[in-house]
């Protein structure tokens, strides 16, 4: 089992007195000590049929001459997905899953019947969109698709059917639909969820009502996918509801459920959420206290599952996570749209830092969302698109992705603010195939730069290299008029004396050291 102290912001009192009154923290990495994998479905992402997400962000029509695409999806899109390594996309939602039916989506675009949108907006989709679009623009960013089905409105009967049309090869009369509307082979979905938030817009379900409830669909979900089968994740615990979690797994058959979620946004107050930009720092504080939460909430959880499924063969999945603000101003408040700035920097890589530390439990995760919906990696508008700030980190972290896991040792500093600490500095390490090393350092302060002392034993590459992302200005942020205001730089601010580093990390920065 993984040791939390890899990560636990422990005073290394032993270690002291080889500091300089210069050096703020410091950080040992064994890079010959690693045990567990960083699972690239961390880095998942999340389409929900929800403002602009999917129609105007990831679909465009097929018959749009203005906006190169391929069968209607935007090739900008795909080019940059692609580039960030994205290994599953969660569709199609959220609070819409549990409305949906996917027979709607299927079938001659123009016979396909619309459908209100109750949960974002009101609007009226047409399901020109549907499961042949997810599946086969999924299949053109080489990424998993991971359908979550509707349990709150929908019946047995419908996802039984659905688990055939995408995954059954043979003869079948959903296999034969399958194939009459032009799709021969099956697309062999490993990831389904039972379900979404079924404590809320799923149902408003007790978890001892749910976990029945989930039983029952997950029994007929057969394994239509050759030896490997299917993945079936579990609708789990909004932030601290701890007893969801112990119910579930109190309730749930080992051979019933592979993955149990976990939703945890970082918001100030739901009532009073405030501004994308032009914050204050005391907002900032604030929403670094609900990400840093996500420590907490990962450990908690963990050890929950760890009673009942002392293997952790049960992924914790986190599939619903990043910051949630105000909308932007004149927008639609049902839209969800909002700027991404570089406090959105902070909450991406010191939670992508928690998830690599946890890789014993949590082996996926899916940032809420892709395109023009909380904490995007992608803004578009007309035929412009621009890269965010979390964007950038994720590109810069996906370095770990099926790496191994290092463990590191890390003496902290705090930043402080109307008496309130929080720990400044967030890091993770690990070891790639060909044995390079790469730490992650986030810091998380807004107003000073903090120097570390890195150490990284257990390794003969010596080369140093590094890659970081920062801006003047907490608010800073991408616009479509100036799209490259934030973007990733070398980074040179960094002295080697043998094994050890020292690093000079500028206020509310991200940092990638590459050791090869």
């Amino acid at each position: 089992m993984l040791k939390r102290v890899f990560f636990s912001m422990l005073l290394l009192a032993a270690l002291t007195p080889a500091f300089s009154q210069q050096t703020d923290s410091r950080i040992i990495v064994n890079a010959d000590q690693g045990e567990h994998t960083i699972s690239r479905q961390i880095y998942g992402h999340f389409a929900e049929h929800l403002g602009r997400c999917v129609y105007g962000g990831f679909y465009v029509g097929e018959d749009n001459t203005d906006i190169p695409n391929t069968n209607g999806i935007r090739n900008d899109v795909i080019k940059a997905l692609k580039e960030l390594k994205v290994p599953n996309l969660r569709w199609p939602g959220g609070c819409f899953a549990d409305t949906y039916h996917w027979k709607d989506g299927i079938g001659p675009k123009a016979d396909r019947p619309t459908i209100v949108n109750v949960w974002w907006g009101g609007v009226t989709e047409d399901n020109s969109f549907g499961t042949h679009d997810f599946l086969n623009m999924c299949e053109m960013l080489d990424a998993e698709p991971y359908l979550a089905a509707n349990v709150g409105s929908g019946e047995v009967q419908e996802l039984i059917d659905w688990v055939q049309y995408v995954n059954h090869g043979g003869v079948s009369p959903m296999s034969d639909l399958r194939k009459e509307n032009g799709r021969e082979e099956p697309w062999g979905v490993k990831y389904w969820g039972v379900g979404n938030e079924a404590w809320g817009c799923g149902g408003n379900m007790t978890p001892e009502y749910y976990a029945d409830v989930y039983k029952k669909y997950a029994t007929f979900m057969s394994t239509w996918r050759n030896e490997e089968g299917i993945f079936r994740i579990a609708s789990g615990a909004s932030s601290g509801d701890y007893k969801w979690t112990e119910v579930l797994m109190q309730k749930l058959p080992p051979s019933l459920v592979e993955g149990l979620a976990l939703h945890h946004y970082s918001v100030i107050d739901w009532n009073n959420k405030g501004p994308a930009t032009g914050f204050s720092e005391e907002q900032y504080f604030t929403t670094m206290q609900r990400a840093l939460h996500m420590e907490e909430l990962v450990t908690r959880h963990s050890t929950i599952m760890d009673k009942y499924d002392p293997d952790q063969r049960i992924a914790l999945v986190v599939d619903e996570w990043g910051g949630w603000y105000n909308v932007e101003p004149g927008t639609n408040p049902g839209f969800l749209y909002q700027q991404n700035t570089m406090r959105d920097a902070m909450i991406a890589g010191t939670t992508l830092n928690i998830f690599h530390n946890h890789a014993d439990r949590v082996r996926m995760a899916n940032l809420a969302q892709t395109i023009n919906v909380l904490q995007a990696v992608l803004l578009t508008d007309e035929e412009k698109m621009i890269l965010t700030p979390t964007y950038h980190v994720m590109k810069m972290y996906n370095v770990h992705q099926d790496a191994q896991l290092l463990p590191l040792t890390l003496q902290n500093v705090d930043y402080e603010l109307n008496g309130q600490k929080l720990p400044a500095i967030s890091a993770s390490a690990s070891k790639d195939a060909d044995g390079n090393v790469h730490v992650s350092l986030v810091n998380i302060d807004a107003k000073n730069a903090r120097t570390v002392s890195l150490t990284v034993r257990g390794t003969e590459k010596g080369s140093v290299s590094g890659t970081i992302l920062q801006s003047a200005n907490l608010s800073d942020h991408n616009t479509f008029d100036n799209p490259d205001k934030i973007a990733p730089k070398t980074f040179r601010g960094f002295q080697k004396n043998g094994d050890q580093l020292t690093v000079t990390l500028p206020p509310f920065s991200v940092v990638v050291l590459a050791v090869e």
